[in-house]
């Protein structure tokens, strides 16, 4: 059996699919070669000398595709590399259900079967396959530190010759995955820290990390939906959920939001009136941008000065930290192998309760 894996073409991809540690593994635990293009974990970090260290065999980029049983991948592929992938293939990446028609009907066509790892069950023996939470947990972090480096202010309290220098205060909206590690972030840094989310294990979560939660009173058992995720709230609790970031967020320096919708655009959270409320020099990040953002005035991919604000709406923020980033991609590809792989076979049943729930082709057919 053989896994391959091709440097990824994306704009601002610059993750690979499988670093060194995870290659190794494969080949010793699971009994599978494993093909690497030349050049494809580069960006990440991993020389190609470090692949053959692991075991792995270095291809041009015309092989990269050619003879694997299994194409491991970060982006979705674009119409150039379908055509490039062997009839009965396995293709895993992350595949964006629901917004790739055209992709899910090329793969079908090819007889290519395609895992989405956005859609990894949240059940616990999935944990350890779950791209979305590891990569959220990297943007989490990253988004503070982008979030610090524009600020005109220190996060932490100083004492200098100077005089003393009040510690900033940081805001984090939504306390998923993203949101807990922008916690922890900033409480690292040194910043004072407060939370809002409408779940109630978010509550405890947020206050095991030593920052306040914001508005107790709206935590709602209902509010979680399926797989620990919120869910869309009524006109009446957006009402209530806005009026209380208005009234807290005037003050903060630093506001990070990570509020998503599995399957729908994010929910706007902060309004231009809250933008405009808000002290001159504070800052943004919203990272949420992917599917809209939670801020009114983001601009995906942009940064912009509204009302002496800037608002940071960064994409794929994940593959701006592409070593650790890739490690932990990487593993969660590991573990999900280790789950289809039987005795250097390939075993995919789409009654299995993962493998099932990931495809979106399968036989010449579009599943979802």
């Amino acid at each position: 059996m053989k896994i391959s894996v091709p440097t990824e073409t994306a704009p601002r991809e610059q993750r690979v699919a499988l670093a060194p540690d995870s290659v190794s593994r494969l080949i010793k635990q699971l009994k599978v070669d494993v093909a690497v293009q030349r050049g494809a974990g580069l960006r990440a970090g991993f020389r190609d000398e470090a692949y053959q260290a692991a075991g792995a065999t270095l291809v041009d980029s015309a092989a990269a595709f050619s003879g694997a049983d299994v194409i491991a991948k970060v982006q979705p592929p674009d119409a150039t590399e379908i055509p490039r992938i062997d009839s009965g293939a396995t293709l895993i990446s992350l595949l964006r259900p629901g917004h790739s028609a055209d992709t899910s009907a090329a793969l079908a066509q090819r007889q290519v079967t395609a895992l989405a790892l956005e859609l990894v069950p949240r059940i616990t023996r999935a944990q350890s396959m779950d791209v979305l939470s590891s990569q959220s947990t990297v943007a989490g972090y990253k988004a503070v530190l982008i979030g610090a480096s524009t600020s005109g202010k220190f996060l932490p309290m100083l004492t200098t010759a100077a005089g003393n220098i009040s510690p900033a205060k940081v805001f984090v909206i939504g306390a998923g995955v993203a949101g807990l590690q922008a916690i922890a972030t900033a409480r690292r840094l040194g910043g004072v820290v407060s939370a809002f989310d409408v779940r109630p294990a978010a509550r405890e979560q947020v206050q095991s990390l030593g920052a306040t939660f914001v508005a107790n009173e709206l935590v709602n058992k209902s509010a979680e939906a399926a797989g620990g995720y919120a869910r869309a709230q009524t006109s009446d609790e957006q009402a209530r959920t806005l009026a209380a970031i208005g009234n807290h967020i005037k003050d903060q320096d630093l506001v990070v939001t990570t509020a998503q919708i599995p399957g729908k655009n994010a929910p706007i959270l902060i309004t231009e009136e809250m933008v405009l409320s808000m002290r001159a020099g504070s800052v943004i990040v919203d990272l949420a941008a992917e599917t809209g953002g939670n801020c009114a005035l983001s601009k995906p991919g942009e940064v912009v000065q509204v009302h002496d604000v800037t608002i940071i709406a960064p994409l794929n923020v994940a593959s701006t930290v592409a070593f650790h980033a890739s490690q932990m991609f990487g593993r969660n590809i590991f573990e999900l192998l280790k789950h289809l792989v039987k005795d250097g076979a390939l075993q995919l049943d789409p009654n299995d309760e993962i493998t099932g729930a990931m495809m979106m082709t399968y036989q010449g057919k579009v599943l979802r």
